[in-house]
């Protein structure tokens, strides 16, 4: 079994196509079956918008068997994030309902929990996260913080202690925002890279494609790998995810970090070759 797997944040964007995609490839083409020739690994976006069901899952599993090697992490529905006042105990059933077919598979290696960058590091917070823990036992779960208030080794020891997987960003970095670490507190790490678009993330008005347009530099990819590798000593599975989605921008900086830790050639879409020279 693989220990690192690199991958991407979601599978569906009109901009992709011509470039990760082939052109003209139809609505029959199946795009996340075509990523799993390439990759092991997806991030599933759209649980953080709708609560999955279960023959979602069994879709994805079935579009994806041919890579036995191919596991999925999993964004926590909003409501337990960012609407957690209207949070019901059906949306909680209704979660484990839905990914069960993942965890039965053994092909989910983590359920992530994005907060919004006003989740400081506060007492109030730190309760919700541990009854958090405590009624999502049966998943491997991580949490992505963006505010520097969790740069602090007491909430390093506080998610240790509850069994909680730290989430080490690469995020523009304005106000008070968290920096780039390696840091370890489950035996799952978990890397996400946003890109360093400074200009768009919290202008008024950006979309989601300004926020995210931005290609790694090959300084900055070897940067990430030193830490990908320290991240690899000290963890029992790993999952890096590019998130620069804007272009493919996020696939052909997945395609450099994983030749980086692999040491060996890639297969890179052939579309790809023309929009990005470094992966000739």
């Amino acid at each position: 079994m693989k220990k690192v797997r690199i991958g991407i944040a979601g599978w569906s964007y009109k901009d992709w196509e011509g470039i990760v995609y082939p052109a003209g490839a139809g609505r029959k083409f199946d795009q996340l079956s075509y990523l799993a020739g390439y990759f092991d690994l997806i991030e599933v976006n759209v649980t953080f918008y709708r609560i999955p069901q279960a023959r979602n899952c069994v879709s994805w599993l079935r579009r994806t068997e041919h890579n036995p090697e191919f596991r999925f992490t999993v964004k926590l529905n909003r409501r337990f994030t960012h609407e957690r006042d209207e949070l019901t105990t059906l949306d909680q059933s209704q979660w484990r309902e839905g990914i069960l077919p993942l965890v039965e598979a053994e092909r989910l290696g983590a359920v992530l929990a994005q907060f919004p960058y006003s989740f400081h590091y506060t007492i109030p917070n730190r309760e919700y996260l541990g009854w958090l823990a405590e009624i999502l036992p049966e998943f491997p779960l991580v949490i992505e913080v963006r505010h520097r208030s969790w740069d602090d080794p007491e909430a390093f020891r506080f998610l240790t202690d509850i069994g909680v997987g730290f989430c080490n960003i690469d995020q523009p970095r304005v106000s008070y925002s968290l920096p780039p670490s390696s840091m370890v507190t489950s035996p799952v790490g978990y890397v996400r890279l946003h890109g360093r678009n400074v200009r768009d993330w919290f202008r008024k008005g950006a979309g989601r494609d300004a926020r995210y347009n931005y290609l790694y530099t090959e300084p900055e990819i070897k940067e990430w790998i030193s830490r990908i590798k320290e991240l690899e000593e000290n963890t029992r599975e790993l999952y890096v995810i590019t998130n620069n989605h804007y272009q493919g921008q996020a696939v052909c900086n997945a395609l450099e970090l994983k030749k980086g830790i692999e040491h060996k050639r890639v297969r890179v879409p052939s579309t790809m070759k023309t929009f990005y020279s470094q992966l000739r």
